[in-house]
């Protein structure tokens, strides 16, 4: 667990840092690393946990030797309910024990270095402010408005983004269509305000217009290309896009 080795936390924004680098490892480990994260739960093995560490990345291992721990330790045992379950509510069940986990890691160190009352509810305050894992893994995060869903599955901050009442994917088959200055210019903004509240099903980070976003077909949640390993690219030759998530359920499922 070397990600943790001499990491210690002393003010409410490196907490709420390490809360935050913690938090994405475990998104990771749930959606877009999540075959791999299925593999390594063998109900064969002894109890394993799930780790987030600071640097955002994750791993599946057996819980400390130490006792006490040096840090709260996450739920023990995680492995053995993996097909027992539907993989799904599996997935739903390691995520609201990881949001337990990430508070007792971020709450130890205010206690540690004796965060007073003032500090304690603006580390709160600042959590509070990101949706949950087992929100992102759900698709329970707020995302966008009932009156902006639209059927648009990619977006980037070319000279090629969709427009907000297109149904179709901005990758047609006759490729790209170029917008005029103008027009990108009040797309921006129209495009910013209605999915402004969008998070990436894999991190949980909000949507920004400089950065390339894909949709699930499936369960129409937004990701970073970058964090689902897509390119604008390969988008292009996507009929039909699923991620990571839909895609294991559908391998999972009896």
């Amino acid at each position: 667990m070397d990600g943790n080795a001499q990491y210690n936390p002393r003010t409410v924004e490196e907490v709420f840092r390490d809360f935050k680098g913690r938090r994405a490892g475990m998104i990771k480990a749930l959606t877009s690393d999540v075959d791999e994260f299925y593999q390594q739960c063998d109900p064969e093995k002894e109890n394993l946990c799930l780790y987030g560490f600071p640097n955002a990345q994750w791993e599946v291992n057996l819980p400390a030797e130490e006792v006490p721990p040096e840090l709260p330790e996450p739920a023990l045992g995680i492995n053995f309910a993996r097909d027992g379950m539907q993989s799904k509510d599996w997935l739903s069940l390691v995520a609201v024990h990881s949001d337990a986990w990430l508070l007792s890691v971020a709450f130890y160190f205010g206690a540690r270095f004796g965060f007073e009352k003032p500090e304690r509810k603006r580390l709160f305050s600042m959590i509070n402010d990101l949706p949950t894992i087992f929100e992102v893994v759900s698709g329970n995060a707020k995302k966008q408005s009932s009156n902006s869903k639209e059927k648009t599955s990619v977006s980037n901050n070319s000279s090629t983004k969709p427009k907000s009442n297109s149904k179709s994917a901005k990758y047609s088959s006759k490729g790209p269509q170029p917008l005029t200055k103008d027009e990108e210019d009040g797309f921006d903004e129209e495009f910013e305000e209605e999915h402004g509240d969008t998070l990436c099903g894999a991190c949980g980070d909000n949507y920004a217009s400089d950065e390339f976003w894909i949709c699930c077909d499936i369960c129409e949640r937004w990701f970073h290309g970058k964090c689902v390993k897509i390119t604008p690219a390969r988008a292009e030759h996507i009929k039909q896009y699923k991620c990571p998530s839909c895609s294991s359920n559908k391998r999972s499922r009896p």
